[in-house]
């Protein structure tokens, strides 16, 4: 059973918020890399820190925010996968804890936010360089100079496609837990 902030004396407490705040405050500023604004990280921290799940109620008085902007803010994290919504017997309330696996919650962030990005990117090129070889293949078909820019331009583009199919593979890899083979978790 870990020990609870009530068995502390006012000092301990004291020192120990001190340092867990300067933890909090590091791990909102760094949210910046996540897309996640400063106010969430520091939400993010409080719930690393919490030695229970919370409801937004108790979030809210603990950072003095809105239960908008903690909703708002959890919301964000579970569909990072950095929260997760926990069941607790007797509770009529959501409850939430931060998801304690980082190496999880790096995998599934940047898997969530690439696999998007793959997907329209490649939508987006795909369509492009189909407009391309019609114009290429049309009955009036371009005279040069056009004609040699619309070539090297669908070549970048292939450039481009190539590349997002290797990172959906290393999508792939993240998710299903082999990127651990290659770069072990210590």
């Amino acid at each position: 059973m870990s020990a609870s902030l009530n068995q502390l004396t006012s000092e301990q407490q004291a020192e120990l918020m001190k340092i867990r705040k300067r933890v909090i405050e590091a791990i909102g500023s760094n949210m910046d890399l996540y897309g996640i604004s400063h106010s969430t990280g520091h939400l993010y921290g409080l719930l690393f820190f919490a030695d229970k799940p919370m409801t937004l109620d108790e979030m809210g008085m603990e950072m003095k925010m809105s239960k908008t902007s903690m909703s708002t803010g959890v919301r964000t994290l579970l569909d990072l996968r950095m929260v997760n919504k926990v069941w607790e017997k007797g509770s009529r309330k959501d409850l939430y804890e931060v998801e304690y696996d980082w190496h999880q919650t790096f995998t599934d962030f940047f898997a969530i936010k690439w696999r998007k990005a793959v997907e329209s990117n490649l939508l987006v090129l795909r369509k492009a360089m189909n407009e391309i070889n019609k114009t290429l293949k049309a009955d009036d078909k371009p005279q040069e100079p056009y004609c040699s820019i619309l070539e090297e331009d669908q070549r970048k583009m292939e450039q481009a496609v190539q590349y997002y199919l290797w990172l959906d593979r290393l999508i792939d890899v993240m998710e299903s837990g082999d990127i651990y083979n290659l770069v072990p978790k210590e």
